[in-house]
C-alpha cells in the first residue's frame, strides 16, 4: 500500500480536470481505477483471464437484483477465500450491537456527556470502540449502534471488516488512515468518512491520540437526501464526496483478520496482506466528505426551521416518512430571521437523538455541551434550549447574526436508543444535564400581550 498523498495508480474520470490528487469525485458513481496500467478488463467484467494473473471477484452490497444494485468488481491477487481460514470466537467487550436492552440500565431520560478522556493503555480501532447506545436489531439488519472510538495504535498486520453494516466515522481529535482493499482515505476533524458493510481495512494512527464517533448503521446505505423544493443544489453537493483510488499490497507476513457477524467477533488467521487489488471499478466503495462543503439552507425571513434541513446523509426505513438513520449537521451559518425565536424550539420527537459536538459553541446549548462531548434525547422526551438560551434569544436584538466556529451533529434514528452498561456506569455522564431547566420560569399571568 503506498503511503503517499497519491497512490500508484491510473485514473479515468469523464469530463472537467478530473479527480483531485488520491482521489475520485462523486456521490455513488460508476468509478473505475488502475493501481498497474492494463490491470482493469474493459468491455466485460469476468475475461476467462485477467492481467497479471489477477483473480475477478464481485462484491456486492445489495440485492442483484435492486433496481440500482450497489456492486463493485475487484481484480486481486488472491480471491478472498485466501483472506479466512477457520473462525475463531474472540470477546471484544465494549462494542455492543442491537438488541442490547439491559434491565438495570435506564435508557429513559435526558443524558449527557463530557468528552470520554484518552485512555493510558494502548487501544488499536478494535480494542478502542466504546459503544454508547444501540437501537433496532441487527439480526434484521434494521438500526445502528452509535460508538466512541479511543485509539492510541495502529494496526499491524490486523485487519478488519464488519458482515453487519456500514461505518460512518466522525473524527474529533487526531488523524486516522484508512488502509482499505478500495484505495486510502486520510482522515481528520472536520471530514467524514463512510466504510462499507464487507470491506476489509487497516486503521493506522497519523496524529494521536485520535477519538471520534462512529454510527453503525445496520439498514441500507448512506445516501444524499432527497432535496424536494431545494432543488439541485446546496447542502451536501455529489461532487464534494472522494473515493479513493486503486491502491494494493503484495506482501507476505502472518497476519489477523477480524470480523463482526451478528454481533458476535471472530478471528481468523492468514498468511498475507489481504489488501491486494489492483484494480476495481463500480458503485460500492468507501468515501469520505468534507463538512466544510457542505452549504446550508435556512429561514431568510422569520420563524425556524426543521432540523431536517441540516442533513447531509440518511438511511431509509421501511416506514415511509421516516430513517433508519439521519445524520444532520450544524455547521457556521447566519442567522437572519425577523422577530422569530432563532435557536431550536423545545419539541418531542417520534425520532430518537444522539448529538455530538466537533468543536465550538452550540446555541441551544451555550454551556456544559463542549467539544468532544455528547448527548442523547430518546424518543418523545421533551428538550430543547436552556434557560440562558431562551432568554439570550428572546430578549436579543435580532439583528443579522454569524454563528461561528460551531459544529455539531446528529445520529437521528426512529428505533429508540438503549444506553449500554459503560455509558450508563462508565462513561463521564453529567449528573446534572437534567436539572438544566430547573430555572426556567412561569411567565403566565393572564394578561393579554406579548412577556
Amino acid at each position: 500500500m503506498h503511503h503517499d498523498p497519491a497512490p500508484r495508480g491510473m485514473i479515468r474520470a469523464l469530463g472537467g480536470n478530473g479527480p483531485h490528487e488520491g482521489y475520485m469525485p462523486g456521490f455513488g458513481n460508476d468509478f473505475e481505477t488502475e493501481a498497474l496500467p492494463g490491470a482493469l478488463p474493459q468491455g466485460q467484467n469476468s475475461p476467462q483471464k485477467c492481467a497479471y494473473g489477477l483473480y475477478a471477484e464481485q462484491l456486492s452490497g445489495s440485492a442483484f437484483t435492486k433496481p440500482h444494485p450497489e456492486r463493485t468488481w475487484c481484480y486481486r491477487i488472491r480471491p478472498s477465500v485466501k483472506h479466512t481460514t477457520r473462525f475463531t470466537r474472540i470477546d471484544v467487550p465494549l462494542w455492543k450491537s442491537a438488541p442490547h436492552v439491559l434491565p438495570e440500565v435506564t435508557s429513559l431520560g435526558q443524558y449527557r456527556w463530557d468528552p470520554v478522556p484518552h485512555a493510558d493503555e494502548p487501544l488499536t480501532w478494535i480494542t478502542g470502540m466504546r459503544t454508547v447506545t444501540t437501537a433496532g436489531d441487527v439480526n434484521t439488519q434494521a438500526g445502528m449502534a452509535a460508538h466512541i472510538y479511543l485509539v492510541t495504535e495502529s494496526m499491524r498486520d490486523e485487519y478488519f471488516y464488519s458482515a453487519d453494516g456500514e461505518l460512518l466515522v466522525v473524527p474529533q481529535e487526531g488523524r486516522l488512515r484508512f488502509c482499505t482493499e478500495l484505495g486510502i482515505i486520510d482522515l481528520e476533524p472536520k471530514e467524514i468518512a463512510v466504510l462499507p458493510r464487507g470491506l476489509v481495512y487497516r486503521v493506522e494512527v497519523l496524529e494521536g491520540p485520535a477519538r471520534g464517533f462512529v454510527c453503525e448503521n445496520y439498514g441500507v446505505p448512506f445516501a444524499p437526501p432527497a432535496r424536494g423544493p431545494i432543488g439541485a443544489n446546496c447542502l451536501a453537493n455529489p461532487r464534494d464526496f472522494k473515493t479513493p483510488v486503486a491502491a494494493f499490497e503484495d506482501r507476505d507476513a502472518p497476519s489477523r483478520v477480524v470480523l463482526k457477524w451478528c454481533g458476535q467477533f471472530h478471528e481468523t488467521p492468514i498468511g498475507h496482506s489481504p489488501l491486494d487489488v489492483v484494480a476495481w471499478h463500480g458503485n460500492y466503495a468507501p468515501y469520505k466528505y468534507d463538512l466544510r462543503t457542505y452549504s446550508p439552507v435556512g429561514a431568510i425571513l422569520f420563524d425556524h426551521p426543521d432540523p431536517s434541513i441540516f442533513t447531509v446523509l440518511t438511511a431509509p426505513s421501511g416506514l415511509e416518512g421516516t430513517a433508519n438513520i439521519d445524520f444532520v449537521l450544524f455547521r457556521e451559518r447566519w442567522m437572519v430571521a425577523e422577530h422569530s425565536f432563532r435557536p431550536p424550539w423545545y419539541h418531542k420527537n417520534v425520532m430518537s437523538e444522539l448529538m455530538g459536538n466537533i468543536y465550538g459553541i452550540y446555541d441551544a446549548k451555550p454551556k456544559g455541551f463542549v467539544p468532544g462531548g455528547m448527548s442523547l434525547h430518546n424518543c418523545m422526551l421533551p428538550h430543547g434550549p436552556d434557560r440562558n438560551a431562551f432568554e439570550g434569544a428572546s430578549n436579543g436584538e435580532l439583528k443579522p447574526e454569524k454563528l461561528e466556529e460551531t459544529m455539531s451533529f446528529m445520529f437521528e434514528t426512529r428505533f429508540p436508543q438503549h444506553l449500554t452498561e459503560w455509558a450508563a456506569k462508565s462513561a463521564p455522564m453529567q449528573d446534572d444535564y437534567i436539572d438544566c431547566w430547573d430555572s426556567l420560569e412561569k411567565k403566565f399571568d393572564g394578561t393579554p400581550g406579548v412577556k
